[in-house]
């Protein structure tokens, strides 16, 4: 039995490192389009939503770093190329949306794409007994529930 630098089975870390990897990728397109949203928003919910995306692309941005490092932990590779990024992403890139609204209905969207890759990738680590992911998406999927419960209300 082969095992990786914390003591977890390499084969069964294999399909968990891919849903890692698939989350990893997801978040990366998500993370650009709240950049894009950002730079872009504007019309009378500017000041909020201009703070409120900057606020989300730099949670998005540190779940980037805890999912790669996750990886490297698993004795994975973590995607690193754009093209690696939309190619097993599900999540599209938003393009030139111009309606502040419709940009947070994108991002609640989003958010509620990766809540259910994290959910996936939660029930891989348990299968894995990889308490250390378990415990990451728990974390990241508590704090998504909220937002995309505030990003729900807004909505309305």
């Amino acid at each position: 039995m082969k095992t990786n630098d914390i003591g977890l089975e390499i084969k069964e870390s294999k399909p968990l490192v891919k849903k890692l990897n698939e989350l990893l990728a997801n978040y990366q397109v998500y993370y650009q389009n709240l950049r894009n949203f950002h730079w872009n928003v504007s019309g009378p919910n500017f000041f909020e939503l201009h703070a409120k995306f900057e606020e989300l692309y730099t949670s998005a941005n540190l779940a980037v770093d805890e999912i790669a490092e996750r990886i490297l932990t698993l004795g994975g590779r973590p995607f690193s190329s754009y093209a690696e990024y939309i190619e097993n992403a599900e999540i599209k890139e938003a393009k030139e949306v111009k309606e502040a609204m419709k940009m947070v209905e994108i991002v609640r969207d989003n958010q509620n794409a990766l809540l259910g890759l994290e959910r996936k990738t939660l029930e891989a680590a348990g299968d894995a007994a990889d308490e250390g992911t378990v415990s990451l998406m728990s974390d990241f999927i508590t704090e998504k529930e909220k937002v995309v419960w505030m990003l729900s209300a807004y909505l309305r």
